[in-house]
């Protein structure tokens, strides 16, 4: 399977996205209220732009970092498997 594909993979299984929604939400919501407080209690326009992308990254982030996670932790049991001296 290429790298590519393998990444496609991880980024939709094993409770990946789950996570990645429940940290966006905790996180997005945060920094909603920090970065648009004042819109969302009535004193200017809500820019929702904002509000997408600050809900958006959290996600990848969080997406990316259990990605790179299982794929440094099947190159360490590949690397384990064949008798490499480094793992």
């Amino acid at each position: 399977m290429s790298r590519w594909m393998r990444i496609t993979v991880l980024c939709v299984s094993e409770g990946v996205p789950k996570r990645s929604l429940l940290v966006a939400l905790v996180v997005g919501t945060a920094l909603n209220l920090i970065n648009q407080g004042d819109a969302l209690f009535g004193h200017n326009r809500i820019d929702l732009m904002k509000g997408a992308l600050t809900f958006a990254v959290p996600y990848f982030v969080a997406t990316y970092g259990a990605v790179s996670y299982r794929l440094r932790l099947e190159a360490d049991r590949s690397r384990h498997s064949n008798g490499d001296p480094r793992a």
